[in-house]
């Protein structure tokens, strides 16, 4: 068991097709500034593990779930599911997120992050998009029972110049919040990897 004052897992997880984005500069952004705000509050979080789904696109494309997973894709889902805390980053397609995150996500037993806190992460061209963090981001994780507590944080492109600030209010909000539901959540008791016999569509 995890001591209920850390260092608590973490993993962030990277919906976007391609690699080095502005996105996961955005992500990696907002898990150091939470590690410093909740180890301000007593909580201590790991140093984050990346889950960068553009290098896994070839094996998700191809996967078939009626086997066990490639080794890279069963490292990747044993990332995300024994996360304690897990932020999730994507940016908006289409006013939601990334068809390659919902491939990654759709194998996952339906409680697969039930151990979890998670926290989603968008960023938006338009102010218009900044809504689908909570309205689609939001339902994903918690369709696989994760613990969501906190509004997510949406990322217009025109603030990648004042990244600092914008993060900085989100998880002065955030973080309160987080300090007191991360020591309370449960050890995984669930498979971390997708089980064929599990699997949503089978």
């Amino acid at each position: 068991m995890i001591e209920s004052n850390g260092p608590h897992p973490v993993t962030v997880l990277l919906g976007n097709p391609r690699q080095g984005s502005r996105t996961a500069n955005v992500a990696r952004r907002a898990a150091d500034t939470l590690a410093e705000c909740l180890a301000a509050r007593g909580v201590r979080l790991a140093e984050p593990s990346v889950v960068d789904l553009s290098g896994l696109t070839p094996l998700l494309a191809t996967a078939d779930w009626a086997q066990p997973p490639p080794a890279a894709l069963a490292e990747a889902y044993r990332q995300v599911t024994s996360a304690r805390l897990l932020l999730v980053a994507t940016p908006t397609f289409k006013g939601s997120y990334t068809g390659l995150l919902k491939l990654f996500v759709d194998p996952l037993p339906r409680r697969a992050l039930g151990a979890t806190v998670a926290v989603p992460v968008m960023t938006a061209a338009r102010a218009a998009d900044q809504h689908a963090v909570d309205s689609h981001l939001r339902p994903l994780l918690l369709a696989l029972d994760a613990s969501v507590p906190v509004p997510g944080l949406s990322v217009l492109e025109s603030q990648f110049d004042r990244l600092d600030d914008v993060v900085g209010r989100w998880c002065s909000a955030a973080a309160p919040v987080l300090a007191g539901v991360l020591p309370a959540v449960a050890d995984p008791i669930l498979p971390m990897l997708p089980d064929p016999s599990l699997l949503t569509f089978v």
